[in-house]
């Protein structure tokens, strides 16, 4: 009985009891929005075996507009981390075009951040935790990856910050 019990428990506690991608971006109230068409002579993800290299996407609002401005000189840590949070749902609405299930993904492995920032400002990895936390809390640990966030004087359209990303997928 206690084996059973043991077995019973364990498998409880497999991934594949474990709640889907879609399935917490539900809970958390958000949906992914339309993938927009590329803005440049790029593609939005190219698959090298079984990763994918997202392209850098800035944060696009419901209305199409992006959030545009500067770091530290007229927008706040707090508005970057929520356009982070933005940009964070476009990747993720890309993923699901390219693989159909957000379940497909084992890991994501790398995401580079690039805020744009007035001279003085220095809280890059903070704007960027909007885009890290929403993956955590939609992967769990397969959401953990490593990270730059860096500083910079100018962006495409003046979006407020751009975010591309590396993918481990089945």
């Amino acid at each position: 009985m206690k084996n059973l019990l043991l077995v019973l428990l364990l498998g409880f506690a497999s991934p594949a009891f474990a709640q889907s991608p879609e399935a917490k971006l539900a809970q958390l109230g958000l949906t992914l929005p339309p993938v927009a068409a590329a803005i440049g002579s790029y593609v939005d993800v190219v698959r090298v075996g079984n990763l994918l290299f997202l392209s850098g996407k800035g944060p696009r609002q419901s209305s199409g507009a992006y959030v545009t401005g500067r770091l530290g000189a007229g927008l706040t840590t707090a508005q970057g981390y929520e356009a982070a949070r933005l940009v964070a749902l476009l990747q993720l609405a890309v993923l699901k075009k390219e693989l159909g299930d957000l379940g497909k993904v084992r890991r994501i492995v790398k995401v580079n951040g690039y805020v744009n920032s007035a001279d003085t400002f220095t809280e890059q990895p903070q704007v960027i935790n909007g885009y890290s936390d929403l993956l955590i809390q939609v992967f769990g640990d397969r959401g953990r990856h490593a990270r730059t966030a860096l500083g910079t004087n100018a962006l495409p359209l003046g979006m407020a910050l751009e975010v591309e990303m590396v993918v481990e997928v089945e």
